[in-house]
Order: C-alpha cells, then sequence, then structure tokens
C-alpha cells in the first residue's frame, strides 16, 4: 500500500499566533515540551469545565439532559477526529487502560490462543493482555532490537493461533511510529485484529482507523488531545464488537436505558453498550472543547507542524556533543517525540532540573530525555529547549 505523503511544514505565523492565545502558561515564560506526558489545558477547556461546574453549583444544578447533545457532539468529533464510519462505534472511556481491557477481557478466548505484543511497549498495553495468562492464554514478545516494529517482524511472528496483534500507534520512548496502514492490511488478510493503543497519535497525527483497518483503537484524551485526566475513549467495528463477550453491564448498556423494568431487553447496538452508566461529564465538557480546537486548527495542519518542530529538534540535539538520538530519524518513522541517549557519565535526573529551572518542561523516561512539542509550540522554543540542555549537560 502506498503511504500518504507526509510534510514538516510550521503554520502560518498568524495561524501560531492565534493558537498561542489559548494557552496561558506561555505568558508565564514557561515552554512546555511534555505532551506525551501530559498536556496542558487550554482556556476553551478550563471555561468549558468552569461553566459545567456552575450550572452545576448554582444554575440548574441537574444538567444531565442538557449536556446529553454536547456529550454525543464530542462522540462525533472523535468520530472525525480518528475517521470512524460512525459515531456509534465509539464508547467513552476513563482512560486507555479501560478500553483495552473491553477488548481483551471480552475476546472468547480458548487455551492455547495468542496475543503478539512486542518489547516495546507502554505497561498500559501489556497487563491487560498479561492476565489473560490466567485462561491459558499465550503472549509473544516480538523482539525489537532495531527499535523498529515493521510489518515484516509481525508477519513472521504471527501464528495460526494468533487471535489479536497489539501495538502502539507511536511508541512513547523511541517514538516510533508504527506502518498503521501495512500491519492492519496484513492483519485482516490473515484473519487476525489488529488492536492498537493511539495514545501518543491521535492529537497529534493523522488517524484513520478505517483506511489503516483498525478493528480497535484505544486512547485516553489527556495527552495530544489535550483534554482533562480521566476522559479517553474506545472504537472498534461492528465485526470485533459481535465477537466481544461483555464483561459488565450497567443500566445505559441497554437499548432502552429509561424502559426501567425491562430487564429483559438487548444491549445497545452502538458502541455505548461499554460505557455502562453516567460518564464523566465534567471531562467530557473539557473534552469536547479540547477535541473542538484540534478540529478547527485541522489535523494536517497540526501533524505537519508537530514534524517540523521535531524535525528541529533532531537536527539540533545531534549536534550536542556526546548525545546521541534514540528516536527516528525518519519523517515517516516519527511523529511528536524526539528523544536523546546522555553520555554514560551524566546524570539523567541532574540534568532535567537543570532544565526545569529554566522553565523548560520536558521528560525524563529510562535515563533518556524526550522532547514532545504541539501544535502551538514555536520553533523558538524548539530552539530554546536544544541550547538548555546543552548548557545544562
Amino acid at each position: 500500500m502506498k503511504l500518504p505523503r507526509r510534510h514538516a511544514q510550521l503554520l502560518p505565523t498568524d495561524l501560531l499566533a492565534r493558537a498561542r492565545t489559548l494557552f496561558p502558561h506561555i505568558a508565564q515564560g514557561k515552554i512546555y515540551l511534555n505532551h506525551a506526558a501530559t498536556a496542558p489545558l487550554s482556556v476553551r477547556v478550563l471555561d468549558a469545565m468552569t461553566a459545567h461546574f456552575q450550572e452545576r453549583s448554582r444554575g440548574s444544578i441537574d444538567s444531565y439532559w442538557t449536556d446529553l447533545p454536547k456529550k454525543e457532539e464530542c462522540r462525533a468529533f472523535v468520530q472525525r477526529l480518528i475517521h470512524a464510519e460512525s459515531p456509534d462505534r465509539i464508547a467513552f472511556t476513563a482512560n486507555t487502560s479501560d478500553a483495552i481491557n473491553i477488548v481483551a477481557s471480552g475476546m472468547p478466548w480458548k487455551s492455547g490462543d495468542r496475543v503478539l505484543l512486542n518489547d516495546m511497549e507502554f505497561p498500559a498495553n501489556v497487563y491487560p493482555y498479561l492476565h489473560l495468562r490466567r485462561l491459558g492464554v499465550e503472549i509473544d514478545h516480538l523482539r525489537c532490537a532495531s527499535g523498529k516494529i515493521t510489518p515484516a517482524l509481525i508477519e513472521a511472528a504471527l501464528t495460526p493461533r494468533t487471535r489479536i496483534v497489539a501495538l502502539s500507534a507511536v511508541q512513547f520512548l523511541t517514538g516510533y511510529r508504527a506502518d498503521l496502514y501495512t500491519i492492519g492490511e496484513l492483519c485482516r488478510r490473515r484473519g487476525v485484529f489488529f488492536v492498537v493503543d493511539g495514545i501518543q497519535a491521535v492529537g497529534a497525527i493523522h488517524v484513520d482507523v478505517q483506511a489503516m483497518q483498525i478493528d480497535a483503537l484505544a486512547a485516553g484524551c489527556q495527552k495530544w488531545q489535550m483534554a482533562p485526566h480521566g476522559t479517553g475513549f474506545l472504537y472498534l467495528t461492528e465485526e470485533l464488537q459481535s465477537h466481544l463477550q461483555q464483561q459488565y453491564l450497567g443500566w445505559l448498556a441497554v437499548h432502552e436505558p429509561w424502559d426501567f423494568f425491562n430487564f429483559n431487553q438487548p444491549l445497545a447496538a452502538s458502541a455505548r453498550r461499554y460505557e455502562g452508566g453516567t460518564v464523566n461529564f465534567p471531562g467530557i465538557m473539557g473534552m469536547h472543547a479540547a477535541l473542538a480546537t484540534l478540529l478547527e486548527f485541522g489535523m494536517d495542519k497540526i501533524e505537519s507542524h508537530v514534524l517540523a518542530l521535531t524535525q528541529i529538534l533532531t537536527d539540533e540535539l545531534q549536534k550536542i556533543d556526546g548525545v546521541e538520538l534514540f528516536s527516528p530519524a525518519s519523517l515517516h518513522e516519527r511523529a511528536g517525540i524526539v528523544t536523546i541517549k546522555l553520555p554514560p557519565q551524566v546524570n539523567g535526573n541532574a540534568v532535567l532540573q537543570k532544565i526545569s529551572a529554566r522553565n523548560i518542561t520536558i521528560s525524563l523516561r529510562d535515563g533518556k530525555l524526550r522532547y514532545s512539542p504541539h501544535f502551538y509550540n514555536s520553533p523558538e522554543e524548539a530552539l530554546a529547549a536544544v541550547e538548555v540542555t546543552r548548557e545544562s549537560l
């Protein structure tokens, strides 16, 4: 399959300036390059949540029915963001782990069935599958010595008993961006469900679950989607949903929840069945504002800007003596994360403290420095972070 062309181009000056007005921390002199951990809340998110709390405190108080349209509009925002076939394929969850567990616990497993993982995954995409070993499910860990999870490696590791290929769209430490198009095509051809952890991708880069033939996509929204903690979603196809045996039910999971005493009714046909009960409405209000902002600026422009910033970081960080690039150099294998290895004699915690003291926020992961800019960050901020890193070393 021919991959879409990817561009690294900064936002136009006026558009970038407009984006920067949404984040008050900039006026405080802070440079925040840590969106792979958690994102700052924009003034729009803060205003939306504040308005909700005000209504619940001194307004109508019972705002459930007036909040429902916003909830469903937010569901449609998710559908647009990931190019799902319908909002009905989206369920709100509390985080990535919750979403993955719906799939992992719901599959009709038989002893000897297998799940294919790899040795680079974040724990949220590992523990739900390790927990299946009690059912006799075998977990295969694909070794990725090169730091890349390629379609060829996955194809070679598939067995006749592989039921799920579980993969992060973007790896949290290396920042490696998987070829989801080719892997999805491979899994569909082999009759294997393709379950993707999208938390490091959705909101930073273009994701098209239909073109990528993804069966399930799980993502918390507190990182690149810039929504509050405790918000997330699960996308899944009707085909995968038809195989899942739901492990828990809430009153909103049924076809007509307001028919209170009809306990013999079927489950909702949509993915709403996995929400169970009342959702995190304050979080959903913030999520609504966050996703509306991403859609307003446009994911093509956002991805292009993020790639341009990571190109600056990739090029300039490698010029620091003793530093080694840990992330992919190729534009097509990179998203919003740039990670570097420090010289062996350097104390990473000490370096991070010096950088933090200069009002620059990045992460230290596994002894490595990780930078993750978003669409409102400027090239000047990226260059300042590089210079402060050089001085701190």
